[in-house]
């Protein structure tokens, strides 16, 4: 039976419904899943992407994006806010899931340290760059293996929770995709907020 990184060696679409659920454990704080968004790659690629980092081809920036699937790829969102990827499709190929949004179930008090006190707690990992910031997740992490027991970040796979769809948040392209997926009704969720930068609906693919 096919079990984590294997679940994950599928298109990103899937892949970003699989890790709709899961549990992600880091810096003593353990959180559920309930809002992702996938991302392909390049224009030749299976699934072309021009909202997504390895659109352009392979960097040493976005190497993780390659494969293989199962790790953590992070990059600073303007230069300051450290988001997480889980890498997925089979090795060579390039696609992620971002990781949006969770609910934190256990370490609640390292994450609200690392929030600071004014933070709701229905809002500690509400949000990519807060979902690293309460689970302590940093640009150290980038590459470790999300399904070795011994790595500093985790993700353990669970039945998938059932999601909504919708596009993603703040791209200026590919802003019609609905690559988004979220738990319906859990106040964690994000808002959705479209790009000033993207097309009149209906035009951004």
């Amino acid at each position: 039976m096919a079990t984590g990184a294997d679940l994950l060696r599928v298109d990103p679409l899937t892949a970003a419904a699989r890790l709709i659920g899961a549990v992600i454990d880091a810096g003593g704080v353990r959180a559920r899943i309930v809002e992702v968004e996938a991302y392909g790659g390049p224009a030749d690629g299976p699934w072309p992407d021009a909202a997504a980092h390895s659109y352009r081809g392979r960097t040493a920036r976005n190497a993780v994006m390659f494969g293989p699937p199962g790790r953590l790829y992070t990059y600073r969102s303007h230069g300051i806010h450290v988001c997480a990827n889980v890498s997925c499709a089979p090795e060579g190929t390039a696609a992620a899931v971002l990781l949006r949004a969770a609910v934190v179930e256990s370490g609640a008090q390292a994450a609200q340290l690392r929030r600071g006190p004014a933070v709701a707690p229905l809002a500690l990992a509400r949000g990519p760059g807060n979902l690293c910031s309460a689970l302590g997740i940093t640009m150290a992490h980038n590459g470790i293996d999300v399904f070795d027991p011994g790595s500093a970040v985790t993700i353990e796979l669970r039945e998938p929770a059932a999601a909504a769809t919708g596009p993603r948040v703040g791209v200026s392209q590919a802003a019609d995709r609905a690559w988004r997926l979220w738990v319906p009704g859990r106040p964690e969720v994000s808002a959705y907020r479209r790009s000033s930068r993207a097309p009149q609906p209906g035009f951004g693919d």
